[in-house]
């Protein structure tokens, strides 16, 4: 395929680049590394209310912007080359697609609208595997009760809206697992803030205890939530392979722009054969995960519109693991390599590189690894289900 930006992709690429080389330079980054257990509220407000980012994939009828997924994943990019500390990755590329897929015109007109309007984040509890929803759907009179939790939820506790999966009891397998729309001032629901190895982003072990919802919260039909999760977590994936990207790009450009400054032996050391194969094998791995991140979107883009197609949804697995196989690798290893190619300052609290070091790490075990997404890709192409 040829794949090209429009006028309009090119324009919120260098708006957001704009702004958030003010709002989210390194001194703010650092800035925000000591606060506690939440976001910076006046710039998730502007990113909101000003900005309206979260809006751009929310369709026009419930008061988004209605632009495809190749334009948020332009926008994620961006985030992840200034290491953006917000909620808006879990809102619009987790809990945002499983709204759009969900088969409830009620909480899609509520929630969707909220987002859009920047009055509301959200965010879905992610389960790779059917076996890893810990989370039981016990039938009460006219509704459920919910018992369980669940570990590691991005942004849980900053979220006004969680999607929780949870299982029916004597189910197994894919079958029987329901997704629940629950605000976050639900009783019984308990989020508890973890510490985290990348400060930029946060995580949330979210306990419900003897939760009761109705049937109203349901995102699709009880026991029948399993394929909309899986698509809601790859299309995530994928968003969160477009912000690896960003934060390799710019890994790569911090490190050529210390090489051409420092000098050893009277001249800098970019001039230096051994320095540069090695920031050429780092762009090689950040040009093979940018194809792979793109065409990703582009399929995400046609899964949202898709509504159900298997042909889409087939293609969605292959597109999702083959894009955060490549840009988990080519992030960590751009982050170690400016590391290394620092010097002996590269690992010190003064320069950036630890910054993306520890956000490459940590994304690199989100959503899958590279092996996992490698076997799920594996079994696809030799027709074992996947």
């Amino acid at each position: 395929m040829e794949f090209a930006f429009t006028d309009e992709q090119l324009m919120i690429r260098d708006s957001a680049e704009r702004f958030l080389a003010q709002a989210s330079d390194s001194q703010a980054v650092r800035a925000a590394l000591r606060r506690a257990d939440d976001y910076d509220p006046e710039l998730c407000r502007r990113i909101g209310q000003e900005l309206y980012w979260p809006a751009l994939l929310v369709p026009e009828a419930c008061g988004g912007m209605g632009l495809g997924f190749v334009e948020l994943a332009v926008l994620q990019e961006q985030c992840g080359r200034f290491l953006l500390g917000s909620p808006l990755f879990a809102t619009s590329c987790l809990a945002t697609p499983a709204l759009m897929l969900a088969d409830n015109p009620a909480l899609q007109a509520r929630w969707l609208g909220a987002i859009a309007a920047g009055q509301a984040c959200a965010t879905l509890a992610c389960a790779l595997q059917p076996a890893q929803v810990q989370v039981h759907a016990m039938a009460d009179g006219d509704g459920y009760r919910l018992h369980g939790s669940h570990a590691q939820v991005i942004d849980g506790a900053q979220a006004d809206l969680l999607l929780i999966p949870a299982r029916s009891p004597g189910s197994t397998g894919e079958q029987g697992i329901s997704l629940f729309a629950v605000p976050a001032d639900t009783p019984g629901l308990m989020r508890t803030a973890l510490p985290t190895l990348d400060q930029t982003r946060r995580l949330a072990c979210i306990e419900l205890r003897q939760v009761h919802l109705g049937d109203a919260h349901l995102l699709c039909a009880a026991g029948q939530a399993w394929p909309l999760l899986r698509d809601a977590q790859r299309i995530g994936a994928i968003g969160l392979a477009a912000e690896q990207l960003g934060g390799a790009q710019q890994a790569l450009d911090l490190t050529l722009a210390y090489i051409s400054e420092r000098r050893q032996f009277g001249r800098p050391i970019a001039s230096f054969q051994a320095i540069k194969h090695r920031c050429a094998d780092m762009m090689l791995q950040v040009e093979c995960a940018r194809s792979a991140v793109w065409y990703a979107a582009c399929v995400a883009r046609e899964c949202l519109a898709a509504d159900g197609d298997p042909a889409v949804r087939s293609e969605l697995l292959a597109a999702a693991a083959t894009a955060k196989a490549h840009a988990s690798e080519a992030f960590f290893h751009c982050a170690a390599e400016s590391i290394q190619l620092h010097g002996g300052v590269g690992f010190t609290w003064e320069y950036d590189p630890h910054l993306y070091f520890k956000r490459a790490r940590a994304s690199e075990q989100m959503l899958g690894t590279p092996a996992w997404h490698r076997e799920r890709l594996a079994a696809q192409l030799f027709g074992e289900h996947a």
